[in-house]
């Protein structure tokens, strides 16, 4: 198991997000998107195992780990308790962004485009939407290196993802008829799926005993099984996978 970062410092509390993360300082001098209690044990394993693939992937991913806060730090705070003193999820805060527009899509690479995609298809993260009249595309844009920074892997692998509204929502939608067209990019694809599942193994040892229960007492399973997710995963090797149809996920 790695070792949690401690969380020294809590400065407050995003009021974006559903799960309204926690700004915070850990013992490395870093600052913090925290999120714990607040967020379910189901979303804190999605986002760990999510984190571990979108790295692996490639993607421009904030620097993330496991923190934990004292009980005595969580009490100084108005809203401690939703915090918790359980393993947190921890994302580097990164300066100098801000929220990803329509206005910047032309800013992004469109094989970036293609891979952010590609990964939401893979891992069925619908959460990550932009449309010209509304959308949370979980997406910040570096105003100073004029770079995409992806964020939010914790409604991955949704059991309920739906492949038509995804089609018609997804951000980087535009990119879906030239995916289908390509005869090379699926396989650029598959290698990538296949590099991120090398750490899957690990990612899944690392996940805290504490995320795998709903409950203190550790007597009743989080509704997450990762051999099912794994299963999920996998389909990245058949040739139908990438062709972003919604008929052709059933």
């Amino acid at each position: 198991m790695i070792r949690p970062l401690t969380v020294v410092e809590i400065q407050g509390r995003s009021e974006q997000g559903m799960t309204r993360p926690f700004h915070c300082r850990c013992d490395d001098g870093n600052l913090y998107f925290v999120k714990g209690r607040a967020a379910s044990q189901r979303s804190l394993i999605c986002e760990w195992l999510g984190g571990n693939l979108a790295k692996a992937f490639g993607l421009p991913i904030p620097e993330f780990t496991i923190a934990q806060a004292a009980p005595e730090l969580l009490e100084l705070h108005p809203e401690g308790r939703d915090l918790g003193s359980m393993p947190l999820f921890a994302s580097r805060k990164v300066e100098h962004v801000q929220e990803f527009s329509i206005s910047h899509l032309h800013q992004v690479d469109d094989c970036l485009q293609r891979d952010v995609l590609a990964f939401d298809w893979w891992i069925n993260n619908g959460d990550r939407t932009l449309t010209a009249y509304s959308g949370n595309p979980n997406l910040l844009w570096s105003t100073e290196a004029r770079k995409l920074v992806v964020i939010d892997q914790n409604l991955a692998f949704d059991p309920d993802f739906d492949p038509a509204t995804f089609s018609v929502t997804h951000v980087f939608a535009g990119q879906i008829d030239l995916l289908n067209q390509d005869l090379i990019e699926p396989q650029r694809l598959r290698e990538l799926c296949g590099r991120a599942l090398a750490v899957w193994a690990d990612a899944c040892k690392n996940v805290p005993q504490e995320w795998q229960f709903v409950d203190e007492e550790q007597t009743v399973p989080t509704n997450f099984d990762p051999d099912a997710v794994l299963a999920l995963l996998n389909r990245y090797s058949h040739e139908d996978f990438w062709r972003m149809t919604p008929w052709l996920r059933a």
